[in-house]
């Protein structure tokens, strides 16, 4: 057998064995891997699946996710991090019924088209609703291959990534089912092939992996040095009056924050003293930065994270 038919057949048996039961595999409608991909992009399984049942109880259907308020939207998608994609669900969600009936796309070129679809995304609806072979790269791909064939490439720049499609469609295109094969190589870095800590033992390409081969896996994949985070101090005040609601602001400037509410910001403290008879008084006093704050409740309202952890440490709203 060759090489090449070893890695498809392998991943293939090794991935009808040990996938995880994912409702959207269950049942794999266009809706429910659109909404389970979005979802999973830069977040863990673990993390999306509460979120994942919740935003489809609100929203059974692309039809009344389309008729949703944007509001709406995000309150059901506040913890989830990263508010672009539910901005996008909702763009896209109403250009699918835009016709009066709803029409998918029917080509991962056509995927990729769609608000928060990325080549990666595209490429993984494609073939898992559509049966194109298209191989996917996420990191989880990337790392599996980066051992198996000891690449030295750096994996989080487009063209390491595009090359790495191309190598993989050989594999793909000797695959029986490609969004099975797909699923596979996700699954596999996983749950197998992790960064730290890699199970060869039980890795169905092991007998194939340049890295398992010479006990190289922790040299792989290449992480070229981080540049160290900006450090950015805002001072927020928390304000509540007797029925539980909390003076908030609205970001309307744009941004990842788009739509979200948050505690006002304040200007920097100023020091003032007075002097009295027999004590001497030292006064802060802070000035809001934006005026339009509103007492809000803030269990209807969609929540930045950071907000969100505040008003919970602060005992103003409940851990959800």
């Amino acid at each position: 057998m060759k090489r090449r038919r070893e890695i498809a057949a392998a991943l293939e048996a090794w991935f009808a064995a040990a996938k995880r039961p994912m409702p959207w595999r269950a049942r794999p409608t266009p809706y429910a891997c659109w909404l389970s991909e979005i979802m999973m992009q830069q977040t863990t399984y673990a993390s999306v699946l509460p979120y994942y049942t919740r935003f489809l109880r609100r929203f059974p259907t692309v039809e009344a996710l389309a008729a949703a308020d944007e509001g709406d939207v995000l309150k059901a998608w506040e913890g989830l991090g990263y508010y672009a994609r539910a901005r996008n669900l909702l763009k896209a969600a109403k250009a699918f019924v835009a016709s009066g009936r709803v029409v998918w796309p029917d080509s991962a070129a056509a995927w990729a088209q769609v608000p928060g679809v990325g080549p990666y995304t595209a490429a993984a609806l494609a073939s898992v609703l559509l049966g194109a072979r298209v191989p996917v790269v996420d990191g989880n791909v990337a790392r599996v291959f980066a051992r198996v064939w000891e690449l030295g490439d750096d994996f989080r720049k487009l063209p390491a990534r595009q090359r790495l499609a191309a190598r993989l469609q050989d594999e793909i295109d000797r695959a029986a089912v490609p969004g099975d094969f797909n699923q596979a190589m996700m699954e596999l870095g996983a749950l197998v092939c992790t960064p730290t800590g890699p199970s060869c033992a039980t890795c169905p390409l092991a007998a194939v992996c340049g890295a398992a081969r010479h006990g190289t896996q922790a040299a792989f994949p290449v992480k070229a040095g981080r540049k160290e985070l900006p450090v950015r101090q805002i001072t927020a005040v928390v304000v509540a009056d007797a029925a539980g609601r909390v003076l908030l602001v609205q970001n309307r400037d744009g941004g990842l924050l788009k739509g979200l509410w948050e505690l006002p910001a304040v200007a920097p403290a100023a020091e003032r003293t007075q002097v009295f008879s027999h004590f001497k008084l030292e006064l802060r006093t802070v000035r809001a930065v934006r005026g339009d704050a509103e007492f809000r409740n803030p269990r209807e309202v969609p929540l930045t994270t950071a907000t969100r952890k505040v008003l919970v440490q602060e005992g103003l709203l409940e851990e959800s």
